[in-house]
């Protein structure tokens, strides 16, 4: 069995492209509470390192959707260039966009791109910010290196969005493309469009399709090992055994790992994961990770995020996720969209929780997420 074994420290040193451990130490910061700090001790393939980070709290949904009316259109169009292997988005212009400044009707718009279901691993790619104007014109090309097998598995979503420099910026409408159905030998779809903008895409509704199911168990033990000198705080330990039926993006080929994390701390160093396992979509990890530092009222307020990947040349392909908590919506006191665990999987930590020292088990459907954004 590979082990990832963690723990509660401070400071930090942080590489945010790479999923190698470091030895560095951090303060997890809980909003406006500041209790202990999860830290992070990896343990694979017989090498152990301690990594963690400090960090602010950050999503992918970070703005404000809904407080302005959505209205206009943004002009686009997308191509494929082979010889670079690159998608390019060329961002014309918006009209009539709404106006965050309702008194002198006008924004401060700009244009953002995401591939999807990996909205985090891509990266989002951005326009330079037009000010005080309701028809921004915009003339560039945002770039993303992605092979064409692999850019048949994604969707385009483009957003526009008020850039507010000391409030959250405001949601203007946004377009979704599908790129599995995209005609890229029509001349016509080269050519710049005027797509009319739509409200924001509910996240249930970004993917329906079986994402197969992981089989794990959890732990949490309320005293910390004999021999630690630690504060006495409990440890949660979460067991990957295997997935079974994970979809194949590219073919018959698939190299699979599961990322872990324990929302609210996003910080890159605090997050495990286990060793790759390629050719097979039903996976065997046996792999446990261990978080400590966990006293009785963190459990209400956490949840374990756990992401499954397809690791593909320089790029992870998203194909599934859990998020296991009590889903409240809510923790220490803010309101989060990531608190939004499903039944059976809050039934998975409850049963945890009520169950000191023992391991609960459970086969859960994976889904998709909105993955939270790595802080710096």
């Amino acid at each position: 069995m590979s082990k990832s074994v963690p723990a509660f420290l401070q400071d930090e040193s942080d590489d945010r492209e790479t999923d190698t451990a470091s030895e560095s130490s951090y303060q997890l910061r809980r909003y406006k509470k500041s209790p202990s700090s999860l830290t992070n001790l990896s343990s694979s393939s017989g090498m152990t390192s301690l990594s963690s980070a400090s960090g602010s709290v950050m999503s992918v949904y970070s703005g404000d959707f809904g407080n302005l009316e959505v209205k206009g259109s943004v002009q686009f169009a997308i191509d494929y260039v082979e010889s670079l292997k690159e998608l390019h988005v060329f961002v014309a212009q918006c009209k009539d966009l709404a106006a965050a400044d309702a008194k002198k009707q006008r924004s401060d718009p700009y244009v953002k791109t995401y591939l999807l279901p990996d909205k985090g691993k891509m990266g989002k790619k951005k326009t330079l910010v037009v000010k005080k104007t309701l028809n921004p014109v915009y003339n560039e090309i945002l770039r993303y290196k992605i092979e064409r097998q692999v850019l048949k598995t994604q969707k385009l979503n483009l957003s526009v969005w008020h850039r507010d420099t000391f409030k959250r910026n405001s949601f203007l409408g946004e377009v979704e493309l599908d790129l599995e159905t995209w005609d890229w030998d029509s001349k016509q779809n080269k050519q710049l469009k005027w797509y009319p903008l739509k409200r924001k895409t509910a996240p249930v509704a970004l993917e329906t399709e079986n994402r197969g199911e992981m089989k794990l168990a959890l732990q949490y033990v309320p005293e910390p090992s004999p021999g630690k000198k630690l504060p006495t705080t409990g440890e949660v330990h979460i067991w990957v055994k295997e997935c079974l039926d994970l979809p194949l993006l590219r073919g018959s080929h698939l190299n699979s790992f599961v990322k872990c994390t324990i929302l609210p701390d996003t910080s890159r160093k605090s997050r495990q994961k286990t060793r790759a396992v390629g050719k097979t979509s039903n996976p065997v990890f046996n792999h446990t990770m261990v978080y400590d530092g966990f006293r009785p009222e963190d459990l209400m307020e956490a949840c374990v995020e756990l992401t499954v990947w397809d690791h593909y040349k320089l790029t992870n392909q998203f194909l599934g996720g859990l998020r296991i908590g009590f889903g409240t919506g809510k923790s220490y006191g803010t309101e989060v969209d990531w608190m939004d665990s499903t039944s059976e999987e809050a039934a998975l930590w409850e049963k945890m929780v009520n169950s000191p020292n023992t391991w609960v088990e459970a086969m859960l459907p994976l889904r998709m997420l909105l993955i939270a954004k790595i802080s710096k």
